[in-house]
């Protein structure tokens, strides 16, 4: 008999988040019954699935090899339900976290480079105000995104297109959340950098 683990969510600071506190929770009890009726995760499944999608279709562009890797990811969820332990952030961070190992195993297997695909559209979140006004294009992003090493890019990506907070993204990438700020500031720093010489 499956026993049902006690979670204290009062502990959840959900303005961190873009779901409330109350959704967190719901979703862990949609976990919890999921484990023992897998047809109750379908309402997980239909919920995050786009988003899973994008942000693999991001690393590896193309259409295919996506939808394979998106299955892989959503087969692995279900299949693991009973060793999920809640860690105080959305459900959502844990396909995250799967999703990347997942992509890493598919680049390994195939020893190839990873791919970055940015949608036009979030450009200027992650270029901002930070440059000066200086002359920077699409393409110059592109081209400074990938001259990043695989770990920076992936960083980035979290915070600012896929829009995690710290604590989301020291979860998915299995690091403490003042890891991820320090990871991600030096990456950003770095970014800049490629930017600016690329402009000059």
């Amino acid at each position: 008999m499956s026993r049902v683990m006690k979670v204290n969510f009062d502990v959840i600071d959900d303005s961190r988040y873009h779901i409330s506190r109350d959704q967190i929770e719901k979703e862990f009890l949609i976990v919890q019954q999921s484990i023992k009726d897998p047809s109750k995760f379908q309402m997980l499944y239909d919920k995050y699935f786009e988003v899973i999608f994008r942000f693999i279709f991001r690393r590896v562009d193309d259409e295919n090899t996506t939808a394979d890797i998106t299955s892989q990811v959503f087969y692995k969820a279900l299949k693991n339900l009973k060793k999920y332990r809640f860690k105080g952030v959305p459900f959502s961070a844990w396909l995250y976290r799967i999703a990347t190992n997942e992509v890493a195993v598919f680049y390994k297997s195939n020893k190839r480079r990873q791919v970055f695909s940015l949608e036009e559209e979030r450009f200027q979140e992650i270029v901002g105000e930070n440059l000066d006004d200086r002359d920077v294009d699409y393409s110059d992003l592109i081209h400074a995104m990938k001259v990043l090493s695989e770990g920076e890019a992936e960083i980035l990506e979290l915070r600012f297109f896929e829009e995690k907070p710290f604590a989301e993204i020291a979860f998915i990438l299995d690091i403490s959340e003042a890891n991820a700020k320090m990871r991600t500031y030096r990456s950003l720093e770095k970014l800049k950098h490629q930017l600016l010489t690329k402009v000059k």
